[in-house]
């Protein structure tokens, strides 16, 4: 129970800590009232429909939504529109596909992100699986560009692309077919290309976000810690109950973590592999009496080694630039080897289980960190109808980050 509560406590102090921050910024009401505030930067991967400010001076958290703002922005990280717009949500999905190629549009109003500002400007909307890109035209008017799959048949699928035409026919400077038949439906090729044309056009074009992209994606650590494991047998056969504890055990535990670092939210989401490579060894042996009431002494054993291979996701709360404390949960899937619990001369063949496990810690300039984790039960003789093993362990891991 002590041990439960510190991860909770340490859970807890993660919470409390973690600074969520209120970025310098604006926003412009339905009147053209311009208000200079502090906005809760969140890093949207979803266009927001609202926000959460203070004004200057003030330690008050107000809201402000959609119908009441028609522009809101965050220095020159992010800056969002209101814009009243023709918008087609068909799927990208497979076993959802249109057979329709035409797009099919519905008027919504929504809050577009700008990624390039100039003579022409680009702006993104995502909500769940809907990616579009929109562009504004001569006249002022805000569009779609236009890409779609839609099923030909049931074995065949098609592909409307008709954002090169309207690309061809918008981007007349700088621009060329060849250029155009390269660019793909995705962020860096249409900043690409609408950074070009604006600056041949009238030398000025404004790309918004590009500071806070974390490049570096993938994070590869060596993660050396040690376990504290216990395991304990339960045999059961009719009114036969007997039950081994093996104690705590202190053992080496030596892994290499990848993560990759999610690109939205300000880089706080993350999912990780780690290899790990762990052994638990212990005996016991104590006296049994029989049913003449004479003692006998009886030696148990285990031996378990394996390389443990947990899948996780991980949420960073950061507290300030250099440090960073952070909560993870991952499903371990366990592969043994050379491993069995031994009963005087009879031998039983461990055969693990998967488990999750749960983790708190803590991380310095990118670098170095500590973790605190904790794994729940797993079998080791899931393969025997009267036994069961419940292995556990508490880890604590250091790591360094090698890039």
């Amino acid at each position: 129970m002590k041990k439960i509560s510190l991860f909770i406590g340490l859970l807890a102090a993660g919470m409390q800590y973690a600074q969520i921050t209120f970025e310098k910024g604006y926003f412009i009401n339905n009147a053209g009232e311009r208000t200079e505030a502090s906005i809760k930067n969140l890093d949207w991967k979803n266009n927001p429909t609202e926000f959460e400010y203070k004004l200057d001076g003030s330690s008050d958290v107000k809201k402000e939504n959609i119908k009441n703002i028609q522009e809101f922005g965050i220095d020159s990280l992010e800056r969002y529109v209101r814009k009243t717009i023709m918008i087609d949500r068909s799927s990208d999905h497979l076993n959802r596909l249109s057979e329709n190629k035409a797009p099919e549009f519905k008027e919504e109003t929504l809050f577009l992100k700008y990624l390039v500002e100039g003579k022409s400007s680009l702006f993104y909307y995502e909500s769940g699986d809907t990616r579009r890109f929109f562009y504004s035209t001569d006249d002022g008017s805000v569009k779609q560009l236009i890409y779609k799959p839609y099923a030909i048949n049931e074995s065949q699928i098609g592909y409307n692309e008709d954002y090169k035409k309207q690309l061809s026919e918008s981007l007349t400077c700088g621009v060329d077919l060849k250029m155009i038949k390269k660019t793909d439906y995705e962020p860096a090729d249409l900043t690409k290309i609408f950074i070009t044309y604006n600056e041949c056009s009238t030398g000025h074009s404004l790309s918004y976000g590009q500071s806070k992209v974390k490049k570096d994606l993938f994070n590869l650590s060596l993660r050396p810690g040690v376990n504290f494991s216990t395991v304990e047998n339960n045999y059961h056969y009719y009114s036969v109950n007997d039950k081994t504890r093996f104690g705590s055990k202190a053992a080496f535990r030596i892994g290499a973590e990848l993560e990759f670092i999610l690109p939205f939210n300000k880089n706080k989401w993350a999912l990780f592999v780690e290899p790990t490579y762990q052994y638990y060894k212990n005996n016991t042996e104590f006296s049994i009496v029989d049913g003449s009431s004479s003692g006998k002494i009886t030696k148990r054993s285990v031996d378990y080694k394996s390389l443990e291979i947990p899948f996780g996701v991980r949420h960073y709360f950061f507290i300030n630039e250099q440090s960073k404390i952070f909560i993870n949960a991952a499903y371990v899937i366990d592969f043994e080897f050379n491993s069995a619990i031994t009963y005087d001369q009879t031998e039983f063949k461990i055969s693990s289980g998967n488990n999750f496990a749960f983790g708190a810690g803590y991380k310095y300039q990118d670098k170095y960190s500590v973790e605190f984790r904790m794994g729940m039960s797993r079998n080791l003789l899931r393969n025997y109808f009267n036994f069961a093993s419940d292995y556990r362990t508490i880890s604590l891991i250091l790591g360094y980050t090698l890039f």
